[in-house]
């Protein structure tokens, strides 16, 4: 079974459902899909699943990935948010899969104030809380790889996804991967596996992002193909959905079929625990 690591879904800004005042998404498409398109593109791609990822500039809400799974629970899970500033939420992470479709829980640490917070030590009850509750985390850390590694260090029980390769937003060629070999270090955390998505967002190249496939390869023969996920971010891609998951194929080409298996979703689902 193919599965996506990562598409947003998400509700449009009005007066009944404000963004926070800090919103922005000016990487994505200004119009939100619905699950009826996500289902669509999934199909015509060969796509079995995917984990919808609630987006940064919507706040810590999880209601429209929620009822997109509720909606469709053999299609779709959720990766949640929780305000990482109030530990307060550490009593709801014991019972956070008991809710229908939530796997685990996502953090974006490349925006102020999460940033700081992070750096400050002021999210260290959400880690050993996560940890304590056995959830997997997906964490996008640009800039952040060697503090959270430290993070997987200190709390071995927690099992953490580098998002996107840690590459920030803006950056594309050589320049995205300035900071590959601080993640590359971390394959020695076996508690750490990397979510390889949006990648042709950051190439300098048309298909098949040859600028691309060195720094993938050098992941996945780090941290193998079972702690390497292959995932879109469909609604930033600069392709179509089916050249993000083709290219995959010719940069990986020296993979066998079971280890192209696993990048491709069989890996994914063991580490989130999605039956």
């Amino acid at each position: 079974m193919l599965v996506d690591a990562q598409v947003h879904v998400w509700g449009v800004h009005s007066e009944a459902r404000p963004w926070p005042a800090h919103a922005r998404h000016t990487a994505h498409r200004p119009v939100p899909p619905d699950s009826t398109e996500v289902l669509a593109v999934l199909d015509a791609a060969g796509v079995g699943r995917a984990v919808l990822v609630p987006p940064s500039w919507e706040g810590d809400r999880n209601d429209v990935a929620l009822a997109a799974a509720r909606a469709h629970p053999d299609r779709f899970a959720v990766m949640g948010r929780v305000p990482l500033t109030e530990p307060g939420h550490a009593r709801l992470l014991p019972g956070w899969r008991d809710a229908p479709g939530l796997l685990g829980v996502r953090v974006t640490l490349h925006r102020e104030p999460l940033r700081g917070a992070f750096l400050d030590g002021a999210t260290e009850w959400f880690w050993a809380a996560a940890g304590d509750a056995g959830l997997p985390v997906m964490v996008y850390p640009p800039g952040l790889v060697r503090d959270l590694g430290r993070v997987a260090q200190r709390h071995p029980g927690l099992r953490l996804v580098v998002d996107h390769l840690a590459i920030p937003v803006e950056k594309t060629g050589a320049e995205a991967y300035a900071d590959l070999p601080d993640l590359l270090a971390l394959a020695r955390l076996p508690n750490v596996a990397v979510k390889a998505s949006a990648l042709p967002c950051h190439s300098r190249e048309p298909y098949p992002f040859a600028d691309v496939h060195d720094p993938l390869r050098r992941v996945v023969d780090a941290f193998g193909p079972d702690r390497v996920f292959w995932g879109s971010d469909w609604t930033r891609l600069p392709c179509s959905y089916e050249d993000n998951l083709r290219f995959f194929g010719t940069a990986l080409a020296h993979l066998s079929g079971e280890e192209m298996d696993l990048v491709l979703g069989g890996a994914l689902l063991r580490w989130v625990d999605w039956q």
